[in-house]
């Protein structure tokens, strides 16, 4: 699909990853339409962006911003399902008895924040394309720690489910001409993985990574871009990791 004057919905656009890819987009022409819960940083957007404060973790929420956009821009060519949040504990804590296990409520939000978002926003977008007849895109930001990462229960178990979800839906949308990939970065320099993980983790995760370094967001952004290009990819899950799984 050609990016120069495509519609491109980001969820989780204003800030970090999410607004690398939008303003990425944006660079090669298309227009870009953002959801995301942060008020603040939603007013700070380009003037072109078009932006709703919504919760993606609402379905009704979702499909009235998915109509807004529609009603605005006139289409939905792309959808960037980036909306999550890094969520670590381990699954038998020893250094805190009085809750040994992993606790199931923050289970659940990760899962919902970081899967059901995917569903939900995937759904109400996919919708509007087969009704319109319109051939689309979709693409998952997915994680490395869909292989299963020691001390993160909750958010590997919610990216294996987004990997499955690209998966089966490469399989079912093809046929409506609409492509389903994912993206699956390492570790990257932003704000969230300072706040997710120590100092000590990440010189650790450098030292492994045959490039010695984080990964750069708009490295991720380049990555989205070419999977929205390429119309032969689909049902693909690409790392994007230096090497680091390898």
């Amino acid at each position: 699909m050609e990016i120069e004057g495509a519609v491109a919905l980001v969820t989780g656009g204003a800030n970090g990853l999410g607004l690398a890819i939008a303003k990425h987009l944006h660079a090669r022409g298309a227009r870009i339409a953002v959801l995301d819960r942060d008020e603040s940083a939603l007013a700070l957007l380009p003037p072109d962006f078009d932006r709703q404060a919504i919760d993606v973790t609402d379905p009704a929420l979702v499909g009235r911003a998915v109509a807004t956009v529609m009603a605005r821009l006139g289409q939905i060519d792309v959808l960037v399902n980036n909306a999550g949040v890094i969520s670590s504990e381990p699954f038998v804590n020893v250094l805190r008895p009085a809750e040994l296990m992993h606790n199931y409520d923050r289970f659940r939000r990760a899962i919902v924040d970081n899967l059901d978002s995917v569903f939900i926003v995937t759904a109400a977008v996919v919708e509007q394309m087969v009704l319109s007849r319109s051939p689309g895109v979709v693409v998952n930001i997915s994680s490395i720690s869909a292989n299963g990462n020691e001390g993160q229960t909750a958010y590997s178990a919610a990216k294996a489910g987004v990997n499955a979800l690209t998966v089966t839906w490469a399989k079912e949308l093809g046929r409506w001409g609409i492509r389903c990939n994912a993206v699956a970065p390492g570790f990257i320099e932003t704000d969230s993985t300072r706040q997710a993980l120590s100092d000590e983790t990440i010189k650790h995760v450098t030292s492994k990574t045959p490039l010695r370094r984080l990964g750069e967001a708009d490295e991720v952004a380049q990555a989205v871009c070419a999977v929205v290009q390429n119309d032969f990819l689909n049902g693909v899950i690409l790392d994007v990791d230096g090497g680091l799984t390898l």
